[in-house]
């Protein structure tokens, strides 16, 4: 019943912004609309999508649960077929993909948007509120975020946050999208191309299906240039462009001490510890520097003069990015940010082995685990690093097997390590004048009175390279939200402000002749 009353007050509010406007010409699809007027525009639907945004964030979405996914599911069919779209459940080995169309008058090209809806697991014991899943308004008094009563909303300050999974990573820019969508339609702001928009419900997991999805839907899914809705904005929040991102590939990597754990004391100094073999071998993989020392993992990537100079321009501040992350010196591999990330990583983003903290027991555990990310540039060919790696290890002594040894195995091999991978997706890149790069700095720069920060390539990874090479057609992303969001962490949030200037940066596209 309380969404109900909210709903029918947001259309009130709503028709009030139509009486406000209609002075204006209703063929504003003929005619640009001003800064001001997206000023205005962007604070009312802000108010009015409150009650989208808290009933989206509240449907759990974690990808191991089908389930919850339906649900999501569900709910984008609903909000899309009510503005109009046309979906199409397109389906993989596990949960659909959903593709939303929207036709237009004089359309001669077709933008592709990408949204994720799914999200990370969560640790509800490690999240500062009652549910990951249950959005939480917070102000920040004296260093410390409080909650605050959601009806506080409509009253919002732009440093105020709401709290939830998927706030920011990713589905706060999905409640934006449709926000503007609700903006251009009620105002007779109509785009003069034609809008496909593909849901994602499994990017979390690498989104396994959908490069196999991507050609088997071709025709379905062809279009003349693909926006990705997704990210956060340079460190300085100011309005961001994003022409590339790099790929991933992830390694699991397990090395063997006794077939079970081993009392300490009785095995100490006799048995091998596997988590000291393990580490020995991932520190063989590095410099002090952060450098990876397999001959060949950088092999061709050079940064050119005009690279350079790209790269120059994003206002980073090294020495604030040193203090945001709390430590004293960067890695070598490049001499600042933005160059390091125009190079191929290789990361542990997690180790086990044995019992520590309340549960920890004096062993020698039986097996240790590294769980290893590599990302990708367009240089550099996933399996050949792949591959690099897996021959530096056998380098140092070990058999190599892509299963558990047998017994036998163990009593021959002095090292024995398990070693499986996946190659998730590859890296892109899109020319900075590109017709839709042009096109989305038009709209940023009109909306925001300010070239926006154009990026090259971000660290990150998102699953567009099989639309890129598959569908042939160029891909930039328009991030938007608060780069101290703790995506993938607990306690995810949004900042309210870019919220705000989210909804103003999608109602400038839509409105923004192609």
């Amino acid at each position: 019943m309380e969404n109900i009353c909210r709903y029918h007050t947001n259309r009130v509010v709503t028709l009030a912004v139509l009486i406000l406007f209609s002075c204006l010409p209703l063929t504003l699809a003929a005619q640009k609309v001003s800064k001001e007027q997206l000023n205005q525009l962007s604070q009312q639907y802000t108010l009015s999508s409150f009650p989208l945004l808290k009933e989206l964030l509240s449907i759990p979405n974690d990808a191991f649960y089908p389930e919850d996914i339906e649900k999501n599911v569900q709910w984008c069919e609903a909000n899309f077929s009510k503005r109009g779209f046309k979906t199409t459940r397109i389906p993989t080995k596990t949960v659909p993909l959903l593709l939303a169309e929207r036709e237009h008058k004089k359309a001669k090209k077709t933008v592709l948007i990408y949204l994720q809806i799914d999200g990370q697991p969560v640790d509800t014991t490690r999240w500062d509120q009652k549910s990951p899943y249950i959005p939480a308004l917070k102000e920040k008094v004296n260093g410390e975020w409080k909650e605050i009563p959601w009806e506080s909303i409509t009253s919002y300050k732009d440093d105020w946050r709401v709290f939830a999974r998927a706030a920011s990573d990713a589905k706060g820019p999905v409640a934006m999208f449709l926000a503007a969508l609700d903006a251009t339609n009620d105002l007779k702001v109509e785009p003069n191309y034609n809008i496909k928009v593909i849901m994602d419900f499994e990017e979390e997991l690498g989104s396994p299906h959908l490069p196999e999805a991507v050609i088997q839907n071709k025709e379905l899914l062809t279009a003349d240039m693909l926006i990705i809705f997704d990210g956060p904005r340079h460190i300085t929040n100011k309005p961001t462009l994003t022409f590339g991102a790099r790929g991933i590939s992830t390694v699991q990597l397990t090395t063997y001490g006794p077939v079970v754990p081993q009392h300490s004391g009785h095995f100490g100094n006799y048995a091998p510890n596997p988590a000291l073999r393990l580490s020995k071998l991932l520190a063989s993989m590095k410099d002090d520097d952060g450098m990876v020392t397999i001959p060949g993992f950088y092999d061709g990537i050079s940064i050119s003069p005009e690279t350079e100079k790209i790269l120059r321009a994003v206002p980073d501040d090294q020495d604030q990015i040193k203090e945001r992350l709390q430590i004293a010196t960067s890695d070598k591999v490049g001499s600042y940010y933005q160059e390091a990330i125009q190079f191929p990583s290789l990361n542990i983003r997690g180790m086990q082995s044995g019992w520590i903290n309340e549960k920890v027991r004096t062993i020698v555990p039986a097996w240790a685990r590294a769980e290893i990310d590599i990302r990708l540039v367009l240089e550099s060919d996933p399996e050949r690093l792949i591959q690099l790696v897996k021959n530096h290890i056998e380098s140092e002594g070990y058999l190599v097997l892509d299963r558990e040894p047998t017994k036998e195995e163990r009593l021959k091999h002095e090292k024995i390590a398990t070693f499986t991978y996946e190659v998730s997706y590859q890296s892109f890149r899109t020319d900075f004048d590109s017709e839709v790069g042009l096109w989305l700095r038009s709209a940023l720069k009109r909306a925001f009175d300010e070239e926006p920060i154009m990026i090259r390539m971000s660290g990150g990874s998102i699953p567009i390279s099989p639309f890129v090479t598959t569908l042939g057609i160029p891909a930039v992303t328009v991030p938007t939200v608060n780069r101290d969001n703790n995506q993938h962490s607990p306690n995810e949030n949004l900042r309210l402000g870019n919220y705000r200037e989210g909804i103003k940066t999608m109602i400038a596209i839509l409105a923004e002749r192609l």
